[in-house]
């Protein structure tokens, strides 16, 4: 077997750990919901992951890695990011999760929308057409009209947005940054907002024996996740790791209809696979050309 199958082969495995960790983390973020508000759930989430994290550091004796420069950029990320994630968490207790994860997977779009302004980066016509696309989809989902606008679908497509601009100032901050250091200020800047805005009235709940397993999985799963992507990333191109991305739509949409009895919306999976579509059309969009050889 060619070392670039080998390669993609390895990837597509660290995607399955991706896809079971977000999906994990969807299910989790709902039963936690029941009890607690979404930042309650972040702060616990970001404890455990403050948590993971210093050990990580301190048994691989990185320590050096995390550094103090970008701190306001860092602080701008984890704000968009600490938004972002609650909008999620408010979706998947309001909401189908095949719909949420459907709309996150507009991310990327709005990625096209916001680097030519933030990153300076072209506009070119063909992700200019992944856009109009992708939104196409967006409306297949949502079907938007008096009946069927809610809160839940308007938190599941605004944490597209905040993920988005989350995406472009790691982009920015990989440029100097190590993951060590993008994560530790990640998860304790995020620790410290979760603090805040669940503990701002005094009333902040504490967990317990029906609820920790379920936080303790949030945080496990929302760094695996990460982790799992990233690597997967490394291994081989976007081109091969996004499509196998995909698949975390149909396996949330039969894991609520298994666990919560939630129908399969056939509008929701085509929309669904629009969106996909117009994802890698941007994957493709962004590949370098090849020129024909002599």
């Amino acid at each position: 077997m060619a070392e670039g199958e080998t390669r993609a082969g390895l990837a597509a495995l660290w995607m399955v750990g991706a896809i079971v960790s977000f999906s994990a983390m969807a299910i989790a973020g709902r039963e936690a919901g029941l009890t607690l508000d979404t930042f309650e759930i972040m702060a616990y989430r970001s404890l455990v992951g403050v948590v993971i994290v210093v050990a990580v550091l301190s048994a691989a004796g990185r320590w050096h890695q995390v550094r103090r420069q970008r701190l306001g950029v860092h602080l701008l990320r984890n704000l968009f990011h600490f938004t972002g994630q609650n909008l999620w968490f408010l979706a998947v207790t309001l909401i189908p999760l095949a719909q949420v994860f459907a709309l996150e997977f507009t991310s990327p779009l709005w990625v096209i929308i916001l680097s030519p302004l933030l990153l300076g980066e072209a506009l070119t016509r063909r992700r200019m057409l992944a856009a109009a696309l992708g939104f196409a989809g967006i409306l297949i989902v949502a079907r938007p009209s008096p009946e069927t606008l809610s809160l839940g679908l308007a938190a599941a497509a605004s944490c597209a947005i905040f993920f988005a601009l989350t995406a472009i100032l790691t982009k920015r901050l990989t440029r100097h940054e190590h993951t060590a250091s993008i994560l530790f200020w990640l998860t304790s800047m995020q620790l410290a907002m979760g603090l805040l805005a669940a503990g701002w009235d005094g009333d902040m709940v504490l967990p317990n024996a029906s609820t920790l397993p379920w936080l303790v999985l949030i945080g496990i799963a929302g760094l695996t996740a990460h982790f799992c992507l990233t690597t997967a990333l490394s291994l081989a191109p976007a081109s091969v790791v996004v499509p196998v991305d995909f698949a975390r739509l149909p396996a949330i949409a039969i894991l609520g209809m298994l666990i919560y009895g939630e129908a399969l919306d056939a509008w929701v999976l085509g929309g669904a696979a629009i969106i996909c579509i117009a994802n890698y059309l941007n994957i493709v969009a962004g590949q370098p050309r090849r020129t024909p050889q002599s």
